[in-house]
């Protein structure tokens, strides 16, 4: 039986009982919790063996309730909050002692956004509580963009997924933390670099991907989806600047290909997914999940996956396949 569904009240009804409900957001789904049940959210980590020290983004319904939650907005996050919310761009803000460590893990900051997905906007009014909603997916495997896509993982783990069919950005937020009040991007997304630097100019990217070594002190990332491997196909991965030296070196294996809109006519490729026939990033970036699960679906040996140019989305998809391969 299908854990598939479209009923806001069923999942209002599951949430309010402390259970587990797959959302859809525009970026990606995402395995949402009441904020302030401890039983949700430890739930969250145990359904997706994630580690505790890997903190989660918390969903708030209007920007109205930014206030409730987080001690201090700066000026350039209000002036982001304003633009781009609802939509992906998550803001690292010094919380209130409301927020659980738990959801933190243990830091004094929460990291914020507002989806924007009509149901998922619909589903937080009518809920008197946030919810954290890290991607619906085991730790470390390939983001969902699809209800099929979570229920193929979680069928027998959750109860619900609320169907908001297939999300239109389809990678994550970005997510921007603040340092002596001037904001500083954690992890590219959906929301490209240069339209954030139009609204609050030059921005430093941090290239701070955490590694787990065993100490959970030093390991903490400042904020959600930044360990250096992640959104990872079980298929070997390879990603590279040229894709017709790269199957030259792998003749003997079943290849699949993952580009922009390159096509190969070799015997060792056995399957291809062209990601926008006419290079739009915004479209390329919006099935690089979906076509990563085809791939890895196809009973291949290895995906060897085509660098994008690196400027808008062509940076976030290149931050998505860098990690995938590593």
């Amino acid at each position: 039986m299908s854990i598939i569904s479209k009923d806001i009240s069923k999942a209002v009804a599951l949430l309010n009982a402390e259970e587990l409900v797959a959302i859809p957001t525009e970026t990606v789904y995402g395995l949402a919790g009441n904020i302030f049940s401890e039983r949700a959210i430890k739930l969250i980590f145990e359904t997706k063996q994630r580690p505790l020290f890997n903190p989660l983004i918390v969903h708030i319904p209007s920007l109205d309730y930014l206030s409730k939650i987080v001690d201090d907005i700066p000026k350039k996050a209000q002036l982001l909050a304003d633009a781009f919310w609802p939509g992906p761009i998550t803001l690292v803000l010094k919380k209130k002692p409301v927020i659980p460590d738990l959801i933190t893990a243990g830091k004094a900051t929460v990291a914020v956004r507002i989806p924007n997905h009509p149901i998922t906007l619909e589903l937080l009014k009518q809920l008197d509580f946030p919810l954290a909603a890290p991607s619906a997916n085991p730790f470390n495997r390939i983001s969902p963009t699809t209800a099929k896509h979570v229920e193929d993982y979680f069928k027998n783990d959750i109860k619900m997924v609320l169907d908001g069919g297939a999300c239109k950005s389809g990678i994550e937020s970005t997510i921007i933390g603040f340092e002596d009040e001037e904001p500083i991007i954690y992890r590219l997304g959906s929301t490209p670099i240069e339209a954030i630097e139009k609204v609050v100019g030059k921005i430093e990217l941090k290239n701070s991907s955490a590694k787990h070594d065993g100490n959970q002190k030093d390991s903490a990332p400042n904020a959600p989806g930044m360990l250096a491997r992640h959104y990872s196909p079980r298929t070997k991965t390879i990603l590279t600047d040229d894709l017709a030296k790269a199957i030259s070196q792998n003749q003997d294996k079943n290849i699949g290909i993952l580009s922009l809109n390159s096509e190969f006519e070799n015997p060792a490729v056995k399957f291809q997914v062209k990601l926008s026939l006419n290079e739009n990033l915004q479209e390329a970036a919006s099935n690089l999940y979906d076509a990563l699960h085809e791939l890895d679906a196809a009973n291949l040996d290895i995906i060897i996956a085509e660098r994008f140019p690196n400027y808008d989305l062509g940076k976030s998809i290149n931050d998505r396949l860098e990690r995938a391969t590593k």
